[in-house]
């Protein structure tokens, strides 16, 4: 029995990326030693087991290969005669498969993965590579992780990422493994790399139609000097991922402009009622990628009521109350300022425009404060019933307007 550390933590200890998660491979052993030694099976489709004290995975060496379609297709064998290299050979990417000794630290890397971690390239390791349509999101995120050091794929890899795009088996993904590389890869510094990606090999229009509807769609150069919807989109991405926002900001960025690939051609460049015609796709992409609800509402939200908050400082004390109802300010006032990083991320997603001030934040999260601060025991003591409502939103109301004033002269 001989156990190698296999995967992104060899992978990242060599390249000096931060990881926290251990994968083990174990050659030369058979499911009734492991759990005679105490381990834990776990795995369903294939022997998983954790270790007895740190409880860390450790799988037997396997073989597998395609049966069916999808990235369930797999039938997988294990035996303890399957050699690492056997192993290995099943992995995405080189830089994947490549193998430490547990006990030497030995590295065993049989197809050129150190290598290829050198030149900075993502290069398939077999043209096993082509049976499973999830390693095109794979590389989509790892090209999308490993941007800041300049990795790029290899021409051989993107070829082959292409052909699964257009033979069907993306089709075949199921929802929840969709939503599971793409909630990952919007957690990445360079989130927008994952959908430059998935554009370039033709995923996105298979996964995220969408969104790529929104490339080749103008807006007017006034506002916007990048001119492209697509572009805009992920250069709003961009914003979210440099200021490290939450998952809920960051989808809520990618699908704020849907509406704009509804516009009628006769009236482009302009978008009149994008936000309206937006809410219809944005809804149609989280239920079918089975968003978690949060993250859904909050990209309703901001598509409906961006333009809302670019206009925050010019809209009536009692339109901006609404707004802010709306958004739930009185329950959830967390969700109204994850609404206002995703709507300055769109202001300054924008050729030229990245670093332009954008007072209305800072408004929009004094107003926040402002309202809440109003609260019904501060209230004369003989008003009762129905007008206790009436009188909070009155005086709520009367509140924005001073802040209002205020701001503008400070802001002169």
């Amino acid at each position: 029995m001989r156990v190698y550390l296999v995967g992104g933590a060899v992978r990242d200890q060599l390249l000096g990326h931060p990881y926290q998660e251990k994968d083990y491979v174990v050659v030369g052993a058979s499911p009734q030693h492991l759990i005679a030694l105490g381990y834990q099976p776990v795995g369903k489709d294939f022997p998983v087991f954790l270790h007895p004290k740190t409880k860390e995975e450790y799988a037997l060496a396997r073989m597998e290969r395609k049966k069916g379609q999808g990235y369930h297709g797999f039938e997988f064998s294990t035996s303890p005669n399957i050699s690492l290299e056997q192993d290995l050979i099943r992995r995405d990417l080189t830089i994947n498969a490549i193998a430490q000794d547990q006990n030497t630290g030995q590295i065993f890397d049989p197809y050129g993965g150190q290598s290829d971690l050198e030149y900075k390239i993502l290069r398939h390791v077999s043209d096993a590579f082509a049976e499973d349509p999830l390693r095109v999101l794979r590389v989509a995120r790892f090209a999308a992780r490993y941007a800041q050091y300049g990795f790029t794929i290899a021409p051989e890899t993107l070829q082959l990422m292409q052909m699964l795009s257009e033979s069907g088996e993306l089709t075949h993904l199921t929802p929840e493994r969709v939503w599971k590389e793409t909630s990952r890869a919007l957690m990445e510094r360079h989130a927008d790399v994952y959908f430059h990606v998935l554009r370039e090999c033709g995923a996105l229009k298979v996964l995220f139609p969408e969104i790529d509807a929104l490339f080749g769609i103008p807006q007017r150069p006034e506002f916007h000097p990048e001119i492209d919807c697509g572009i805009h989109t992920l250069m709003s991405l961009q914003q979210a991922c440099k200021n490290n926002y939450s998952l809920d900001v960051r989808f809520s960025v990618l699908v704020h402009d849907l509406g704009k690939a509804l516009t009628p051609k006769d009236v482009l460049p302009r978008h009149t009622m994008h936000e309206s015609r937006g809410v219809v796709p944005v809804t149609a992409l989280s239920d079918r990628l089975k968003v978690p609800t949060s993250t859904k509402k909050l990209a309703i939200s901001v598509c409906k009521e961006h333009l809302k908050c670019h206009q925050a400082l010019q809209l009536k004390p009692g339109t901006l109350w609404r707004l802010l109802q709306r958004l739930d300010v009185l329950r959830r006032p967390e969700k109204v300022v994850e609404f206002i990083q995703a709507c300055e991320s769109d202001a300054k997603g924008r050729l030229g425009l990245e670093d332009r001030p954008y007072p209305q934040a800072k408004y929009m999260k004094a107003a926040i404060h402002c309202v809440r601060a109003i609260k019904a025991q501060d209230l004369p003591t003989d008003i009762k019933g129905p007008d206790i409502g009436e009188m909070l939103i009155a005086k709520r109301i009367e509140a924005l307007a001073t802040l209002k004033a205020d701001f503008l002269i400070s802001h002169a």
